[in-house]
């Protein structure tokens, strides 16, 4: 009896983690059916990379049912715990969740979804790759143009059509970031570059801008930028640029090797996460679930490490943030005894201030820094931790500690409370002794 109520609250507890059920219309995925399901399959597969513990995760859950619904017969949606299958999910290098990617038959690699997390988004790109599916085995192949950057057709429509009148004002003013590619509609590579360029244009659309040039007609354009050849690719970062921003593109020329370079570039330029004051609850806990590890400080009293020495501090929090940015970690500070409960479960204090400890809520464990807390200090106990070596130990009470509600630093100098002005005016300062007029010789 005993093993059957076991049995029976396993399975509960499994199908409450795994956010999909047998009730839905998604497929569940594993280590042991991938290949034979997903890898060596005929058909367009959708396949969401989650974790149970993934706050993100658990808000797309509803519009990927949904989805998976309307597409029922027509394309095929799954998911995988990530965090339990991790050998399928190395070796697509999830690094966040929920990631989505889009498996087409014959393709060795997938495409990342990039689109709106949304029913209509999920199945506007699914049907748009099973058209591309059909196109290819009717051998009229992804594009009907016969250039890139022609803007004759359909599938080039999210491609920029540029020129010597336009450029500056959308590739340099912008704050974007641009591949642009300079073409000569005789090439014969850029011809068959055009298809993956407009392909990888949609799926980077909203992340990445993706342009063309007709360098047989702006040749000045194309001589300023030292085009020799055709198709040449430049890549232009993010924020002010001008004609020198100019960098070589050195990726390859299908639409995944497109997508998987500007999405890495993306990254590099995306601003770094914030290094966030400690001041409630909720912060905690969308630093620690919505992440895979948060990262908390506790710096010392103000009292103790006045504005300067603070802001010292949290500037190297700033570059270390910036330099794992690539890890999307969550970023916390408090100052020293204002979070008890937070110092208690995680053992802090004991060192003195300030102190670091890194935070896996999904496992309730915790690692706690015991070098100096320097930027070369801490960035190699950071990456030490991103590596998973290093001590680590169970957070107290096995879930995330209890936070006080303060007000946010105000950024200035700590002043200790001066005494309350007492008025001695009225008080009676008699003198205890008895009245020498009145004391006996002895």
């Amino acid at each position: 009896m005993m093993r059957c109520v076991f049995l029976l609250v396993s399975v509960l507890i499994c199908r409450a983690a795994a956010l999909y059920d047998s009730r839905d219309d998604v497929v569940e995925l594993t280590d042991s059916n991938f290949r034979n399901r997903v890898q060596n399959s005929d058909e367009v597969w959708i396949v969401e990379f989650f974790a149970p513990w993934c706050g993100h995760c658990k808000n797309l859950a509803p519009e990927y049912k949904k989805a998976a619904r309307a597409l029922k017969g027509v394309v095929k949606i799954g998911a995988i715990d990530a965090d339990q299958h991790k050998s399928i999910g190395g070796q697509y290098g999830i690094r966040g969740f929920p990631t989505i990617k889009i498996f087409i038959p014959g393709n060795s690699k997938p495409i990342e979804y990039q689109g709106a997390r949304t029913a209509d988004g999920l199945v506007d790109a699914a049907l748009r790759e099973l058209k591309n599916v059909v196109n290819k085995r009717l051998g009229r192949g992804s594009s009907s143009s016969g250039s890139s950057g022609t803007g004759g057709s359909e599938n080039d429509k999210d491609v920029v059509q540029l020129t010597a009148e336009n450029f500056k004002k959308l590739v340099l003013d912008s704050k974007d970031l641009w591949l642009v590619e300079f073409f000569a509609p005789w090439c014969g590579h850029c011809k068959n570059l055009a298809p993956h360029w407009a392909k990888a244009a949609t799926q980077l659309r909203g992340q990445v801008k993706l342009g063309a040039v007709d360098a047989t007609v702006y040749q000045e354009l194309a001589q300023e930028y030292g085009v020799r050849g055709y198709p040449t690719i430049k890549y232009f970062p993010a924020g002010p640029k001008d004609r020198s921003s100019a960098e070589e593109y050195n990726g390859g020329r299908t639409a995944d090797d497109i997508v998987a370079w500007a999405s890495e570039k993306a990254l590099e330029n995306a601003p770094p996460p914030e290094v966030i004051q400690l001041t409630n609850e909720k912060l905690l806990i969308d630093a620690c679930t919505d992440n895979q590890l948060c990262v908390v400080a506790v710096l010392p009293h103000i009292l103790d490490c006045q504005s300067e020495c603070r802001n010292n501090f949290i500037t190297d929090l700033k570059s270390l943030a910036e330099k794992f940015k690539k890890q999307k970690w969550g970023w916390l500070w408090s100052e020293a005894m204002a979070q008890p409960k937070l110092e208690e479960a995680l053992e802090i204090g004991g060192f003195g201030y300030p102190a670091l400890a890194v935070v896996n809520s999904r496992k309730m464990k915790y690692s706690l820094m015991r070098g100096s807390f320097s930027f070369d200090g801490i960035s190699e106990f950071l990456r030490e931790v991103s590596f998973g070596r290093g001590r680590s130990a169970p957070v107290a009470g096995a879930k995330l500690p209890k936070v006080e509600p303060i007000q946010a630093w105000d950024g200035k100098d700590g002043k200790l409370e001066e005494p309350e002005d007492i008025d001695l005016s009225d008080v009676s300062l008699e003198d205890d002794e008895p009245n020498p007029a009145k004391r006996t010789e002895l």
